[in-house]
Formats: structure tokens, C-alpha cells, sequence
């Protein structure tokens, strides 16, 4: 065995023990691989750092800026949330979760799209009396096998690609791999719909078993022109269960209703007046028409609030808001921010919020502009400000506008018009210039841990090839395991891709197996093609472990699942996807 050859193994032998022992983070390890491939000499210093330069790098940053766009917009709120506020029953929402999110996970980054449902799912399951337990695997898994069916459906076919264009081999085209994806999409579908359920735990929500003291306020919320809830009733709008949050009133044309009714129908110009935890009133406000009223002075003043977040901010003892109420402190003028409620001693304070009178440590919950936070973070004026997360209200005029422009991108990307990296930054730029998503928000977007990760991985890749360590272990696998043919080379390589991807990052599992499954194909006298492909479908549909895949550990969490209940769930769907990969790539791409 060459020296160069045993160092590179022992290099990817020694990534893979820190990476399944969680030594330290995988950009980290995948970086050092490489930096050691290039100090040996192996890699010359263009080769180390050429993964950087490639477009499947800059597509998957590209992803998550047009995924934070839709995001922004509050696309999916519009698509998915309201085809789930009309479920009422496990399978209705386990439908109405994986149908469309395992659409848009073929054009959109899946964990954006996990990230952001994940809070909706729980919100929904709480108002219908129904564990998120039963939902959020679904919601995972359901994200996963869309982005099987096209090329940019996962950063894993786009490192298969670059890998493939590297290695001298025509790309991948868009929807190359929908002729097996779409098969396991409707596969994955029925299980999830029809045998998942019975696996699934019934657990509460981490929230629930907690019972940490929360921050209540009341808050009153206006209907105007062109919200979603106008003509629906309270029931049917999904006001009437709202976690940690009571409809207390509707004021409408001077006169009180109370108490709320579900049957009683919403009207433009009413106001509903909450009570309750500020996490839900921040729900609130990403449903399109409905906006926070300050005051009664201001009333008519209500606008959509597109660029204005929420605020906490706690009373000082030398505030000059002390003893002044909010209407006569000039407050709006004063600090470009307008008082939504107020909390005191544990409690909420009721009555119109004009007229309360500040007292020290009052938190006060604020819809502010940005700027509020950076003026007044050390101001002696209070004690403590800080952003509510995800408070922003999405800027619901553009969704339609943002969908279309990623729809424009699929059709150009497609028909071969523009290079699949160069079309998505121009589409990019269009979401910047119409402003569906700022220049902060999208680079904040963009996940760089992971594209260090698929640049090294890619580095590492080259090193496999160039110094023959693909081939070595390609001859090794046909040694050890006697005569197979290419089916049986194919078999061996999607599980071996799966069962890396189930202990290592899926990036790196990709890149180590894509020179192993090409020199293996050359090896028994195949096509690389279906191997490629194989690699790709392989080290994507990987559900039996919650690290493998971002998405499990957006949902881990918040589904208060275990290790096991993953296992239980998603052993099944690996085996079931792997059925029907591998009967389905011999047919289309031959052997």
C-alpha cells in the first residue's frame, strides 16, 4: 500500500472516531482532515481549499437565503398553516402536514421549512387536545423525502453533483432523481399516513410538564381590511383554544361582547382583546390582518407593522415614565414604540392601555422599530430590553411575489437557461430588491458550519480519488464479500451511505462514499450513474437516528422524544425507502 494511501484512510478513519464521538463539531473535524491532507503534501493548497469554490457551496448558502425569504413573507403560514387549522384529528393532520411540506421541500432548504412549522404544529396539537408527539416525526421525515425528488431538494444531491462534475461526469439534471424520489415520497407518504400513528409516543409537550411561571398580559388585537379571519367564527378561526391564551372580549362598534361565543362571526374593524402569554400573542401577530392596537388615541393608526418587532422592556426606579400614564408620557413620540400591555407583579394588568399608570419594574411588551433595542439597551430608563424572537410580523403582500420568483428560478434551472448556481443568485437578488427579505435577514440565514462542512468534505473527497485510497477500499469491499455483481455492489453502497449517514454528518458521509461507490462500479464493469444516484438517495433517506439530519433535531426537542421512539419510527421508512431505491435505479439508470 502507497504511504499516501494509508495516510489519507487513517485521516478518514480517525475524522469518522471524533465524528461519532462527538468530539467536536463536524465542521471542525472535516476541516482538520483536510488541513492534514494539504500540510502531507497530498493536496496541493489549490486543491485543499477548491471545495470552496464550488457551486454546489454557494448553492446551498443560496437555499437557505431563498428559504428565509418565503419564511419572511409568511408563505408557509398562508399554504401549510391554513391547510392545518382546519384538521381536527391525528391522520387529518399528519395529511395536511406531510402532503405539502413534502412538496416544498423539493425547492426549498427542509430545515427552515421544519424550523418554522415546528412551533405552528405544536400550537395546533395544543387547540385540538392532541399530543405534537404525534406530529413532529412526520413533519420531519415528510421534509425529508421531498427533497428526493429534485436536485436542490437537499444540500446532499448538490455535493453528489459537484462531486460528479469533479469527477469528469455529466451533472445531474433538476429532476434527475425524480423517477426514484417520487416512488418513495408516495411510499413514505401511505406509511407515514397509515402505520406511523401506531408507533408514534403520546407525550406531552416539554412546556406542558414544566409548570414555570410565564409573563401574562392583556393584549387587544384589530381586524383589518383583507385578514384571513373576516367571516369566519371563533371556532372555526382557531381562537377559541389557544395555548396559554383566553379571548376575554370583542368590541365592536362601542359595544362589549363577552362572553365570546364560538359561533360569534369576526368583522372587519373588531377587536379582540386576549389575556394571556406573550409567546401566543407573537402567533397572533403572524396572521395577516390582525395587528396589535396600542391605544385608543392611535386606533386609527393601525398599520400592518411589517418592519416593527416586539420589545420587552422593564421600568428603572428614575425612569421619567414613572407615574405617568402611557397616553399622557408621550410615549410613542418618545421612544418610537407603542405600548401593546403591561405586566406587573406576576400579574396582568387589565384596562385600556392608554391610561395605566407605570410603575417601577413594570415589563412592558412593545411593538418597537429596530432601532429601539441598539437606543435604549443601556438606557437608564429601564432595566433590562430585549427582541422577542420570531415577533417580527411577516410581510404577507410579498408571499405570492416570493413563491413566484422561486418558481421562476425551478422553470429557468430546469429548461437549462441559466446555470443552476448563477440562477440562484439571481433570484436572490430579486428577493432582496422587492424587498420579500432584507440583506440582514438572509445573511443571518445562511448556516456557514454547514457549507465549511461540505466544502472540507468535498476537499477530502479529491484525496480519496487522487492518491487511488477510492479504489483501495473498492477492491477491499469485493475481496471480502467474494463474486457480486453490480446489483449486489449497488446494494452494498446504499447501505453503506444510509448506515454513515445514520452515525455521521450526511454531508460527510457523501463525501466519503461517492470516490468508494465509483471505484466499486468500475470494479464490477457498471454504469457509475445508478451508483451516484444510489449515493445520493442513500445518504438522504436516513430517519432511524436524531442526529442524522437537522430536521430530527429541530423536532427532538419539542416533541419530548427519545432515542428510541426515532428507532422505533424510523428503521421501517429506511428499510421501506431502500426497497424501493433499489429496485427502482436499476430500471431507470441500468447497471
Amino acid at each position: 500500500m502507497d504511504w499516501q494511501i494509508g495516510f489519507t484512510l487513517a485521516v478518514v478513519v480517525v475524522a469518522l472516531g471524533l465524528l461519532v464521538r462527538e468530539v467536536a463539531s463536524p465542521d471542525l473535524v472535516l476541516m482538520a482532515a483536510l488541513v492534514s491532507l494539504g500540510i502531507s503534501g497530498i493536496l496541493t493548497p489549490r486543491e485543499t481549499f477548491s471545495g470552496f469554490s464550488n457551486p454546489a457551496v454557494a448553492m446551498v448558502g443560496v437555499l437557505f437565503m431563498l428559504s428565509a425569504a418565503v419564511r419572511e413573507t409568511g408563505a408557509l403560514d398562508l399554504t401549510v398553516g391554513r391547510l392545518l387549522a382546519s384538521a381536527h384529528s391525528i391522520q387529518q393532520g399528519i395529511f395536511r402536514i406531510i402532503a405539502p411540506v413534502a412538496g416544498l421541500s423539493g425547492f426549498l432548504n427542509n430545515s427552515p421549512i421544519v424550523a418554522m412549522m415546528t412551533p405552528s404544529v405544536v400550537d395546533w396539537a395544543r387547540r385540538n387536545g392532541l399530543s405534537a408527539s404525534h406530529f413532529l416525526i412526520p413533519l420531519s421525515y415528510a421534509s425529508i423525502l421531498g427533497s428526493t425528488l429534485t436536485l436542490i431538494g437537499t444540500s446532499t444531491n448538490l455535493v453528489v453533483d459537484g462531486l460528479a462534475q469533479d469527477s469528469g461526469m455529466r451533472p445531474l439534471g433538476f429532476f434527475e432523481l425524480l423517477p426514484v424520489g417520487l416512488p418513495i415520497v408516495l411510499v413514505g407518504t401511505l406509511y407515514l399516513f397509515f402505520i406511523a400513528p401506531r408507533l408514534l409516543p403520546d407525550r406531552p409537550a416539554p412546556t406542558d410538564t414544566l409548570g414555570h411561571r410565564r409573563r401574562e398580559y392583556v393584549a387587544t388585537m384589530v381586524v383589518t381590511g383583507g385578514c384571513d379571519l373576516i367571516g369566519s367564527s371563533i371556532e372555526e378561526a382557531g381562537l377559541r383554544q389557544l395555548p396559554g391564551l383566553f379571548l376575554v372580549e370583542i368590541e365592536r362598534e362601542r359595544r362589549s361582547i363577552t362572553p365570546v361565543r364560538p359561533e360569534v362571526v369576526i368583522q372587519q374593524g373588531d377587536r379582540l382583546v386576549f389575556a394571556g402569554i406573550v409567546a401566543t400573542i407573537i402567533d397572533l401577530q403572524r396572521i395577516r390582518g390582525l395587528v396589535p392596537l396600542s391605544d385608543e388615541e392611535q386606533a386609527e393608526e393601525v398599520s400592518s407593522g411589517t418592519s416593527h418587532g416586539l420589545v420587552e422592556a422593564v421600568i428603572s426606579t428614575s425612569s421619567p415614565l414613572v407615574g405617568q400614564s402611557i397616553r399622557d408620557s408621550n410615549f410613542r413620540s418618545a421612544y418610537d414604540a407603542a405600548v401593546i400591555a403591561v405586566h406587573r407583579n406576576a400579574e396582568r394588568v387589565p384596562g385600556k392601555i392608554g391610561q395605566i399608570v407605570l410603575q417601577p419594574g413594570d415589563t412592558l411588551l412593545m411593538q418597537s422599530s429596530p432601532d429601539f433595542i441598539r437606543h435604549h439597551r443601556n438606557s437608564s430608563d429601564f432595566y433590562l430590553a430585549s427582541e422577542l424572537p420570531g415577533s417580527e410580523k411577516p410581510r404577507f403582500e410579498r408571499a405570492g411575489l416570493a413563491l413566484g420568483i422561486v418558481a421562476a428560478m425551478v422553470v429557468v434551472v430546469s429548461t437549462g437557461l441559466v446555470p443552476i448556481a448563477l440562477a440562484g443568485f439571481l433570484a436572490v437578488g430579486v428577493m432582496l430588491a422587492t424587498r420579500c427579505v432584507s440583506a440582514t435577514k438572509a445573511r443571518e440565514s445562511v448556516p456557514w458550519s454547514i457549507l465549511i462542512v461540505i466544502a472540507a468534505g468535498l476537499g477530502i473527497a479529491q484525496a480519496m480519488t487522487k492518491t487511488g485510497a477510492a479504489h483501495f477500499v473498492a477492491e477491499s469491499i469485493l475481496e471480502l464479500v467474494g463474486g457480486i455483481g453490480p446489483l449486489g455492489a449497488l446494494i452494498i453502497v446504499y447501505f453503506l451511505c444510509m448506515l454513515m449517514a445514520e452515525t455521521l454528518h450526511h454531508t460527510a458521509a457523501v463525501a466519503i462514499m461517492f470516490p468508494i461507490a465509483v471505484a466499486l462500479a468500475h470494479q464490477v464493469g457498471a454504469d457509475p450513474r445508478p451508483f451516484v444516484i444510489a449515493t445520493a438517495i442513500g445518504s438522504t433517506c436516513c430517519f432511524a437516528s436524531p442526529v442524522a439530519y437537522q430536521t430530527h433535531l429541530i423536532v427532538y426537542g419539542a416533541g419530548n422524544y427519545r432515542f428510541r421512539d426515532f428507532v422505533r419510527v424510523g428503521l421501517p421508512l429506511n428499510l421501506i425507502c431502500a426497497f424501493v431505491a433499489l429496485n427502482t435505479i436499476p430500471r431507470v439508470w441500468g447497471l
